[in-house]
């Protein structure tokens, strides 16, 4: 073998990896991305407007959209590589964060600002007063999640101990809340939409006060995703958050009608008068968020809600899980 033959076989042997090495580096982002969304839900409807409008198509991305009933479930698909993105209470960040993690969690969109649940009660109640939850039975949400946080926020506001001055039910699964009520259990319940509005239009209950409008602004609903995939798809996450600003911005813009029209499709069992409704609700009371940015007010007003539902080990700084500056950008260029 002469000399050349050698030195050249050495100098590939050295440069291979170099181009092997920028070729990784200079790897294409992903332009598919999976989301996982922890419920299906009239209460993101920027999120369906988003993906009916052809908003991420316009940014160039194929959304998988996915079901994945519980927090804890859409957080393990998330830290499992099962999704990119998880729409997801942003409590479920902190969980993370409290327990360690090489590759935490960060909120980097918001898309809902207060809470989505509702009081019902069994029957019509004429001048409400939330002292009259002393002594009832009341239907609750699972224990450490965002609605039973914010129910009991709330309750504890109006001087209402949820331990003491009324009949806690947490045992029942998110889905079989509604059917639980209707069966039977609980003089009150606390509802998401549209079943809700379904169990009042079927005169099986009476919507007669939001959580939302009690608890206050909070980063209730956030598009997260680990921090390695914001690293190798900064663009990707940025392309993502664009099309959602589109879609709030044009959610801030048009009618309860077109809304509930751009959205219907993703509840095919739903009446279209109770999407109306429901959407009606949640824009009056200002739940879309009209941007992605998540403010530390709207922050400290979470780990308040958290700690008073003992739920909080430590107070868990905003710069540490939030990274705002896609959904700037997004505001700032997208009009």
């Amino acid at each position: 073998m002469n000399r050349k033959l050698i030195s050249g076989l050495l100098a590939a042997m050295l440069i291979i990896p170099l181009m092997l090495s920028a070729c990784s580096s200079s790897k294409p982002e992903v332009n598919k991305v999976r989301i996982g969304e922890v419920t299906r839900s009239i209460f993101y409807a920027p999120q369906y407007v988003a993906i009916s409008q052809g908003f991420f198509k316009e940014e160039g991305l194929e959304i998988d959209l996915q079901t994945t009933p519980g927090g804890d479930k859409t957080m393990t698909a998330l830290l499992s590589g099962v999704i990119d993105v998880a729409l997801v209470g942003s409590e479920t960040s902190i969980y993370v964060k409290q327990q360690g993690s090489d590759d935490p969690v960060i909120n980097f969109d918001q898309l809902t600002q207060t809470d989505g649940t509702f009081l019902v009660s069994r029957k019509p109640v004429a001048n409400f007063d939330w002292n009259m939850l002393k002594g009832v039975t009341f239907l609750g949400q699972r224990k450490g999640g965002m609605p039973q946080m914010a129910g009991e926020f709330t309750l504890k506001k109006h001087n209402i101990d949820p331990k003491s001055d009324l009949t806690m039910i947490q045992n029942v699964d998110f889905a079989n809340i509604p059917s639980a009520f209707v069966s039977g259990t609980g003089d009150y319940v606390q509802m998401f939409e549209p079943q809700a509005t379904m169990i009042e239009k079927e005169g099986k209950g009476t919507v007669i006060a939001s959580f939302g409008k009690e608890s206050g602004a909070l980063p209730y609903t956030v598009f997260m995703t680990k921090k390695s995939f914001m690293t190798k798809n900064p663009n990707t996450v940025q392309k993502f958050t664009n099309a959602i600003q589109k879609a709030q911005n044009w959610v801030r813009d048009h009618s309860v009608d077109e809304i509930s029209a751009s959205i219907v499709s993703y509840f095919a069992n739903t009446d279209i008068d109770v999407v109306k409704n429901v959407v009606k609700r949640y824009k009056e009371q200002s739940s879309f968020a009209t941007d992605g940015i998540i403010d530390q007010a709207e922050w400290n007003n979470l780990l308040d809600v958290m700690n008073a539902a003992g739920e909080l080990k430590s107070r868990v700084e905003w710069k540490d899980v939030v990274d705002n500056s896609f959904a700037e950008k997004a505001k700032s260029n997208v009009k």
